[in-house]
């Protein structure tokens, strides 16, 4: 059986670009994805099952059972068919060498930092961007090798970070230039006029691995700090959070939105993490420069004045 064009991913980004594609660009032949079985052994914030394409537009889905692309009946579909052109987008593993190999043109996918590739390589590059406090990310798009994000570059697009920015907007804006990306890329495919750009005078830097665990705050951060993990995880992620006094499961604070409060304002006579007032259910805590208006939480237990996240 012969593919021209294949996507690869699991997500609901996945679904939008999709959409786009089929609706905009072309014909998708083929969508790869894993089973829902894979999710018992694998974290994946914002799952998206993708086998209603195969109603809605005819598009066959292969759902492999290892995310890692490396079972039996997945080494075996791809040695037995053949494919033109692969776009990743929300397939968070490397792909094996068989499976690029395979592909006429190769397999493109996105990766970004504030800076060039290979700077930025690694996990998380939107999530790290945000926490870090950057202010611009570079999203590219490169043809995969067996390296993790190789300079490879077939064409890239920035966009900016603002102060009010979440995950979730920057996931907005990232979805903007990735279809724009993607229709420039398939155009060329069509023309037969591909061209990567394989040198770059940027050095290496890498993002490491982030886990649900990281998001703990330290409200002895400075409140900028705070502000930024916060936002850099929130939904679809797993979200920041803190204990409330004891650090116990059913005391945990799971914290969705907050904003900078006032940095002025004499706070001293409150410990750094202390709830300092409540209004209209939002908590007013301090940190170590100034404050904190906590606008959306979870917790099991109901908060109030006084009380301490640690």
């Amino acid at each position: 059986m012969q593919y021209k064009v294949v996507l690869f991913g699991v997500k609901d980004t996945t679904e939008e670009i999709v959409e786009y594609v089929h609706n905009h660009v072309c014909k998708i032949d083929l969508i790869v994805t894993i089973h829902p079985d894979v999710l018992k052994g694998n974290q994946v914030s914002g799952y998206k099952g993708l086998t209603f394409f195969e109603e809605k537009y005819g598009i066959e889905v292969f759902q492999t059972h290892a995310y890692g692309l490396n079972d039996e009946e997945t080494t075996g579909f791809f040695a037995e068919n053949e494919f033109g052109i692969g776009i990743s987008m929300g397939w968070q593993r490397l792909i094996p060498e068989n499976v690029l190999d395979s592909f006429e043109e190769g397999i493109f996918g996105f990766h970004g930092s504030c800076g060039y590739l290979p700077f930025g390589r690694g996990r998380s590059p939107l999530n790290w961007s945000v926490i870090n406090g950057d202010s611009r990310f570079i999203l590219n798009l490169f043809q995969y090798d067996k390296a993790a994000d190789s300079p490879n570059v077939f064409a890239n697009e920035m966009f900016s970070i603002n102060e009010h920015d979440t995950i979730r907007t920057l996931q907005y804006k990232n979805m903007i230039v990735s279809k724009r990306l993607i229709g420039k890329l398939l155009q060329a495919y069509r023309a037969g006029t591909i061209v990567i750009g394989r040198e770059s005078k940027d050095f290496d830097g890498w993002y490491q691995k982030r886990t649900a665990a990281d998001g703990k705050i330290d409200f002895h951060k400075r409140t900028r700090e705070i502000y930024n993990l916060v936002r850099g995880v929130t939904r679809p992620f797993p979200g920041a959070f803190a204990y409330c006094n004891e650090e116990e499961e059913g005391q945990k604070v799971t914290i969705w939105q907050v904003h900078p409060f006032d940095d002025i304002l004499d706070f001293s006579a409150y410990a750094p993490g202390e709830i300092m007032d409540i209004f209209d259910g939002k908590l007013m805590v301090r940190t170590l420069d100034g404050s904190l208006l906590i606008e959306e939480y979870d917790c099991r237990v109901p908060l109030q004045t006084g009380d301490v996240l640690k």
